[in-house]
């Protein structure tokens, strides 16, 4: 294991800014993985951490394939994790949305282009990363739709769910689609927390991320291969919405098989105590994503289900 400084500011009045790298094995540039971009991303820094553990002892046991290159970042933006603020404490800009960067703009501008020069030579990039909502997730990959992403390669992760996200103009500054973009094939990954860590998915993540480099000859894994995945496109969920503002007290948890007209939540006035609404299942399904705050607004998609196959 070797540890590298993937890129450094000078810092005027208190330490330099670094982003620190681990990489594992010389040779071509394989695979690459990155963790918390943002603050609050505390599983995603943990599970970075978890697989640099491993790798580090994988390596010790010569299970690491010769020729081939692996570059853990575990996180991209410590300061933000320092001052826990979701975004860069100073202007409240997100790196993830200033990629592929400017060298001559704004601080994080900087920080995405000094990042994405490195990590933009690798064949494969995995992203440990957040949704804009808080909530919680049933583990998958996720991939957008450029028209360089292959599926088949995503269910190689032996994940539940493989998810295709259809391109909005915001996310064309994203890490992922850039990756995608200059030839890296990419994949988010997504466990269930974001702001807590949560040690069962995040070994689910590490297992599906040894079998995808097992299956990619980049090291030698010989553990449980994980599901036989389901694709599935983000569009094709079924939203559950609220009518009312109040507490959300839900009925069900990630992960639920579902039936039609069951009660998921109910909304409570957050000033008398009486139940508002009560939120229904509109299909047979799957609770695939869960609102994770225990108050919400009216007309937020609280519960996103996966309709069940006959």
């Amino acid at each position: 294991m070797k540890k590298v400084i993937v890129y450094e500011i000078k810092g005027l009045y208190r330490d330099n800014f670094r982003v620190t790298g681990y990489e594992f094995g010389e040779g071509e540039k394989a695979v690459c993985i990155v963790g918390s971009m943002r603050g609050n991303e505390v599983q995603q820094m943990y599970c970075c951490s978890q697989l640099v553990r491993k790798l580090k002892q994988m390596e010790a046991e010569r299970k690491l394939t010769e020729g081939q290159k692996i570059l853990v970042i575990p996180c991209a933006n410590p300061y933000s994790v320092n001052t826990q603020k979701r975004f860069w404490p100073v202007d409240n800009t997100d790196i993830n949305r200033m990629f592929p960067g400017y060298h001559l703009g704004e601080t994080t501008q900087r920080i995405a282009d000094g990042v994405f020069q490195v990590i933009s030579e690798y064949r494969f990039g995995i992203q440990f990363t957040s949704f804009y909502m808080p909530g919680e997730f049933m583990p998958h990959v996720r991939m957008m739709s450029t028209g360089f992403e292959d599926a088949q390669i995503a269910k190689q992760f032996g994940m539940p769910y493989v998810v295709l996200r259809q391109v909005r103009p915001y996310d064309t500054t994203t890490l992922n689609y850039n990756w995608q973009i200059w030839e890296t094939q990419a994949f988010s990954m997504y466990t269930t927390t974001t702001t807590r860590v949560d040690k069962r998915s995040a070994k689910e993540a590490m297992r599906g991320i040894l079998t995808f480099m097992n299956k990619q000859g980049i090291l030698q894994y010989h553990g449980h291969d994980g599901y036989v995945s389901l694709v599935v496109k983000d569009g094709d969920m079924v939203p559950v919405r609220t009518g009312r503002a109040g507490l959300f007290d839900p009925l069900v948890t990630v992960g639920t098989e579902v039936e039609r007209g069951q009660i998921l939540a109910r909304i409570i006035d957050a000033y008398e105590g009486e139940v508002i609404e009560e939120l229904l299942a509109p299909v047979d399904g799957i609770v695939f994503f869960m609102h994770g705050e225990p108050l919400t607004y009216s007309n937020t998609a609280v519960f996103k289900l996966v309709v069940r196959e006959e």
